[in-house]
């Protein structure tokens, strides 16, 4: 009996082991093979791994067609916009009496050649990487300030925003006050986005997407880099720290989330007494639960059509400008802050942004014809693939800072709960202003938060960009 009762314990304890290491424990990272989304008729042929540069330069036959589409729906015989209930703003979605005025501004007072002159300020370029063209950015610092150190700088937008979102944060990041360094700023397109070339075929999401990007740092010369993102640039820089620690020095992200096994027994425990294990601020943002889950049902529509049939909703919007800027800018209302649901403008009038902003954002959507490839990466980035890959269970360890936006919608890890996925996290910054797209908002109380906490990095981390040691801090 002593015997079976032994067999039986190491038996159990083999077990659990096994359950543990493979759903709970952490993995390594993986090695992604050399991937082409390039169309199949070109497939095995040399890459072009020259950099063109690159001029926004609209064709005006594209420019002319927008406007008369404008115009018809703008016009009484055209317009099938359905007033809003009284008394409503954006609750029941994007309010059309303001989105009259939208049109009204699109139409007659937003000059897309001016604005496409301050697009192309900074100087911009094209290379093909796995069969795809990819746009970016390459801007460098040209003043007189010195600093101890230049260091590349990867930043990455995600939807339904653009390269645009970083324009206000370029200047505060090629000569910020008060620090060591600047920075060198890579600002792509993500493939799929704007002047960004999309697959041709399934399976380019957030993962494969981290290969891109270090290819393309690699071509511009930077073995060691900096990363930036949020939103889906979030997710990118997340998986690409993961998978090549080699590459990324350190990362910087708004919208922080673990998908780690553990951070759910984490969220069981936790939600028992929450106070025990997290700052009263945390708490009071994630509990009680119900009002963040009913907001989260009522705020996540989108998610569900662009996971499971993007080129639906993408093809009904390619064929109607009006009903691109509702559905784009309805994000920016409530995920910049979700109280703005009760005004009739959705807090769009001139709180954070100005109109021609948002219009250049969705002029780089409409001119490319791109929104239908964008909101595919929802598909990619949630297929069974990802999730069967056992990437969630892969620990950056690279040193992680995370932006804490207080109006951030998908707000739901905090700093306890980022611990699994970040083992080196040395900073989460909880600033005063701020939702999801804070480059774009709050451009000074983003750059100041890159640039303390790269600086960070710089005095307590041995950084060469050839190797790098974190000290305990």
């Amino acid at each position: 009996m002593g015997k079976v009762f032994l067999l039986l314990t190491v038996a159990t304890a083999v077990g659990l082991g096994w359950v543990y290491y493979n759903f709970f424990g952490d993995l390594e990272p993986p090695k992604l093979p050399d991937y082409y989304w390039g169309p199949k008729s070109k497939a095995g042929q040399k890459e072009d791994t020259t950099i063109r540069p690159f001029k926004i330069n609209i064709d005006e036959k594209i420019l002319t067609d927008l406007k008369n589409r404008l115009k018809l729906e703008a016009s009484p015989e055209g317009s099938r916009l359905t007033p809003p209930l009284e008394g409503i703003g954006f609750q029941y979605g994007f309010n059309t009496n303001f989105l009259k005025k939208v049109q009204d501004h699109w139409l007659n007072k937003y000059d897309w050649r001016a604005r496409e002159k301050l697009l192309n300020k900074y100087p911009q370029f094209k290379t093909t990487i796995n069969g795809i063209e990819l746009h970016f950015q390459h801007i460098k610092y040209t003043g007189t300030k010195k600093y101890k150190n230049t260091r590349p700088l990867l930043m990455l937008h995600g939807w339904p925003g653009s390269f645009v979102e970083f324009q206000k944060s370029i200047p505060s990041l090629l000569e910020p006050k008060d620090s060591d360094i600047n920075f060198e700023l890579i600002v792509p397109s993500l493939p799929g986005y704007g002047f960004s070339e999309g697959s041709h075929k399934p399976g380019l999401g957030p993962v494969e997407m981290t290969q891109t990007f270090v290819k393309l740092m690699k071509r511009l010369g930077h073995e060691k880099f900096y990363v930036q993102g949020g939103d889906w640039g979030s997710v990118i820089a997340t998986e690409m720290s993961a998978i090549y620690p080699e590459n990324v020095v350190a990362l910087h992200i708004n919208m922080a989330m673990s998908w780690h096994p553990r951070t759910f027994l984490r969220e069981l425990y936790v939600s028992i007494y929450p106070e025990l294990f997290m700052e009263k601020e945390d708490v009071k943002k994630l509990y009680p639960l119900k009002p963040i889950i009913y907001k989260l049902l009522e705020e996540t529509g989108y998610f569900h059509i662009q996971v499971s049939k993007p080129d639906t909703i993408g093809n009904v919007l390619s064929n109607t400008p009006t009903g691109l800027a509702a559905y784009i800018l309805e994000k920016f209302s409530t995920w910049t802050d979700i109280e703005w649901r009760t005004k009739e403008d959705g807090g769009l009038g001139g709180t954070y942004y100005d109109m021609n902003e948002l219009l250049d954002n969705i002029m780089v959507y409409w001119v490319t014809n791109s929104i239908t490839t964008s909101v595919r990466l929802y598909s990619e980035g949630f297929a069974k693939r990802t999730f069967s890959s056992g990437l969630n269970q892969v620990p950056v360890k690279v040193p992680a800072g995370c932006m804490n936006t207080p109006n951030e919608l998908f707000n739901g890890h905090t700093e306890y709960f980022l611990q699994d996925k970040f083992h080196n996290l040395l900073s989460f910054s909880r600033p005063s202003k701020g939702g999801h797209f804070p480059a774009f908002e709050v451009p000074d109380i983003f750059t100041k938060d890159v640039v303390q906490f790269f600086n960070l990095i710089e005095r307590n981390t041995t950084v060469t960009f050839g190797t790098t040691k974190s000290k305990k801090l």
